[in-house]
């Protein structure tokens, strides 16, 4: 969608080259999810384009991206029908982003440079008799418990896990996979490719310098980590609304010969503005929380809100976008097919919509926070 986005020079030359990347990846053919050489493949276009690192830090050799930079760029990869491909980003440091010795060199600047693999343990399961938690031990801790969705970690060289310390509360550790007591019990993949697992902990002990960030500071750094990951999503799920209606508005536009097919019929078109509209409300509120995350405001209840409006109207979209259609959608490899088995894993991620409304409510009523 050509809309103005008030971008700056810099912002509009990072949209364009996103959007040069995108087309070249489009170009390598399809394929739904990316395999390692792929995804080699795609890094190196990305980093010769000088779009891979802006989701690292200047201090870790990144070029720094603002919220609103990663929103430019997960969008125009989302609008190309790209974004569930590995490699056009580089990994965010997340969690690791301030951590000292012996955690920077060890884990953070591997993991940066794609030598090590990182995963994000916060859900117990269902039946957890107790939260994850740890046990302090001179200049170690002991965990024991179980995460039964961890983002990342069927691959993972370590996971940055959310423990309960007694009389301390909410705290960050990092813990190696490879460390005794640390028992891979499922692997499993979501509808959008991604790959997690699950794990169980069994008298595990790590030096206490794998602690991330203050002890007793875990859960507000795992939501911090958790809205950043809710508007990745929001601006992939904006940039799909826009690739589907374009998907749509050629299939309308399509003609005999001498006049417009599907797209003559005044319903059909009355649909289709609905669609278009939806998706404009959607795309402005993003490229707002963005700005307000940029500017240093509290933006939680925003980036929560986004969420549910891009994934809910992505759904919507495309669902409405397939009935129109018709037959020729359903088929296997049909871009709308595709994208309809992956928002389902987009709705579900990082907080369904019916959670996140009940945060938003508590944020405004109990907390204050946000503008919404």
């Amino acid at each position: 969608m050509k809309l103005p986005d008030f971008l700056t020079v810099k912002e509009t030359d990072l949209q364009n080259r996103c959007s040069t990347l995108a087309h070249q990846v489009a170009a390598l053919g399809p394929e739904l999810f990316s395999t390692d050489s792929r995804e080699g493949q795609i890094r190196g276009l990305s980093q010769q384009l000088e779009v891979f690192d802006i989701t690292q830090p200047a201090s870790c050799g990144g070029s720094e991206g603002s919220a609103l930079d990663l929103t430019i760029a997960r969008e125009t990869f989302g609008s190309l029908n790209v974004a569930h491909e590995r490699g056009l980003l580089g990994p965010t440091p997340g969690l690791l982003e301030n951590v000292r010795e012996p955690l920077r060199n060890s884990f953070l600047m591997p993991y940066l440079a794609g030598e090590m693999n990182s995963g994000f343990g916060f859900t117990e399961p269902a039946d957890a008799q107790r939260y994850t938690w740890a046990e302090i031990d001179g200049e170690e801790l002991i965990i024991n418990g179980q995460k039964s969705y961890v983002t990342g970690g069927a691959e993972a060289h370590f996971i940055n896990v959310l423990v309960d310390i007694p009389r301390s509360g909410k705290t960050m550790l990092l813990i190696e996979t490879s460390r005794p007591g640390v028992d891979l019990t499922r692997k499993f993949a979501s509808s959008d490719g991604s790959q997690h697992a699950a794990f169980t902990f069994t008298n595990v002990r790590v030096p206490a310098t794998h602690v991330i960030g203050p002890i007793g500071s875990g859960m507000k750094r795992a939501l911090e980590q958790v809205s950043d990951v809710r508007m990745a999503i929001a601006a992939t799920s904006t940039g799909l609304c826009s690739f589907v209606l374009e998907h749509l508005a050629a299939y309308l536009q399509e003609t005999d010969g001498k006049k417009s097919l599907a797209g003559s019929n005044d319903l059909t078109r009355m649909r289709y503005g609905g669609l278009r509209i939806e998706a404009f409300a959607v795309r402005s509120a993003l490229y707002r929380t963005a700005r307000l995350i940029d500017i240093g405001e509290n933006a939680v209840n925003e980036a929560s809100a986004v969420k549910v409006l891009a994934t809910e109207a992505l759904s919507r979209i495309v669902d409405e976008a397939i009935q129109i259609i018709g037959g020729q959608a359903l088929t296997e490899t049909h871009p709308l097919t595709q994208i309809s088995s992956r928002v389902k894993a987009l709705q579900l991620a990082e907080g369904t919509s019916d959670i996140l409304k009940i945060n938003v409510a508590r944020g405004f009523l109990d907390l204050n926070k946000g503008t919404i």
